[in-house]
């Protein structure tokens, strides 16, 4: 039986491979003019720390990491990535960047891991970019970080997009509304989904983030949150939404948005392409203030988001707002002959040592097979090489796109396509 690849994972092909290289240029673009700095950090952590930086009682902790021995020390376990933000706080309290910058802004892309259902726009293994701010309590980066989302997406010509946002309260003041969920849902325990249930003492704000039909409909009427936020989450999501409305963003107020992770506080966001329906959020995030000090950091507040890069692709597939590929100009050398093998195998490397795209074939085959497979790959320059040529210390260029053929001395052949290539 054939080995194939696991489930909810892809293989990327070359002319796949076009469009992440076009997403991922955008994407470095308006992280410099935003000033973020790219970071990389290791594909798996500490189990630990997803333990404690995500949340024991999330689902993505309790169900759906990707745990394994490290064969060190039987009490350790590593885990792959389920997020980049927890792996970007302890990079940054690792590193001590905390002691050399008051506000630090990194971004990020890379693989995810989740154990998940597969399904269109979301697998096991998936790709984010993301964006980290450390060291700001202003909602000033808050606006920032989604202005900075919405214009990348306009950027990309996605124009049907919905902002929501909400606050998430804090340390002082979310007690209080947990207490006021738990008292409205307690007497509907019995009908609550399993996981609900368990939510149900542990983290009464995810009840109003169940998919499940039966739970959506026991939720309506619960206490919202923005009516039990304290005086500093009220200004600051006020001061949010006066930001926003200044840049021109144009979003919803949803106090049903509580986002998936335990760390967040204040601000919870989530910008959604509507034509991609069940699946249509395509970036979320929020503010999270207490969890570099969670990971035995100094108190630093901060903001971030992820944006699946599998799920903005499809977006743009759907709108067909993905360039046609482009075609460099490439060279095939002819060969006809040992002794013109020999020589075109020295012109390919002299085009190649200032980068232009040579090939050559090196099997012997016929000079008309030898041309359909320079057709094939679109080469705009064919230099043809036998003995006669040899013999006369010449080359002939053939212009594939007019059949035009000019002859050329063969020592000069290299500058000469070089000229053509690059002007």
């Amino acid at each position: 039986m054939a080995i194939k690849r696991p489930r909810g994972t892809q293989d990327f092909l070359p002319e796949q491979i076009v469009n992440w290289h076009y997403i991922e240029q955008h994407m470095r673009e308006i992280c410099k003019a935003y000033g973020f700095s790219e970071i990389r950090t290791p594909a798996f952590e500490d189990t630990k720390l997803f333990l404690r930086g995500i949340g024991e009682t999330t689902d993505v902790v309790s169900k759906e990491m990707y745990t394994f021995s490290t064969g060190d020390d039987k009490e350790q376990s590593y885990t792959l990535r389920p997020e980049n933000t927890a792996s970007a706080v302890r990079a940054y309290l690792e590193n001590k960047v905390y002691g050399k910058e008051n506000l630090t802004k990194w971004f990020y892309m890379g693989s995810m891991f989740r154990h998940d259902k597969p399904q269109a726009g979301r697998y096991r293994e998936f790709h984010q970019f993301g964006a980290e701010v450390l060291g700001s309590p202003s909602p000033v980066v808050d606006s920032e970080v989604i202005c900075m989302i919405v214009q990348l997406l306009k950027d990309f010509g996605l124009k049907d997009l919905n902002v929501e946002v909400n606050s998430v309260g804090c340390p002082n003041c979310r007690p209080t509304y947990r207490q006021k969920l738990i008292e409205f849902f307690e007497p509907k325990k019995d009908q609550l989904c399993e996981d609900c249930q368990e939510r149900l003492y542990k983290n009464p704000l995810r009840l109003l983030d169940c998919k499940n039909e039966t739970c959506k409909a026991l939720s309506v009427g619960a206490p919202e949150i923005h009516e039990h936020l304290c005086e500093e989450c009220n200004t600051h999501f006020e001061e949010l939404k006066t930001l926003l409305d200044a840049a021109n963003i144009q979003y919803n107020l949803n106090p049903r948005l509580v986002r998936g992770l335990d760390y967040y506080t204040k601000t919870a966001f989530e910008v959604q392409y509507t034509p991609l329906g069940a699946q249509s959020a395509v970036a979320g995030g929020g503010r999270y203030d207490g969890l570099v000090e969670e990971l035995d950091g100094p108190h630093t507040p901060a903001i971030g988001f992820a944006m699946g890069m599998e799920r903005l692709l499809l977006a743009l597939e759907k709108q067909n707002l993905l360039p046609e590929p482009t075609i460099e100009p490439a060279v095939f050398v002819v060969a006809l002959g040992e002794a013109a093998k020999l020589e075109a195998f020295k012109i390919c490397q002299t085009l190649r040592s200032a980068y232009i795209t040579a090939e050559m074939d090196g099997q012997g085959k016929s000079m008309k097979a030898q041309l359909k497979y320079a057709n094939k790959i679109n080469a705009k320059y064919v230099i043809i090489l036998g003995d006669d040529e040899l013999a006369r210390g010449e080359a002939i260029i053939r212009f594939m796109e007019t059949s035009e053929q000019e002859t050329v001395p063969l020592d000069t052949v290299s500058e000469r396509i070089t000229s053509l290539v690059k002007g």
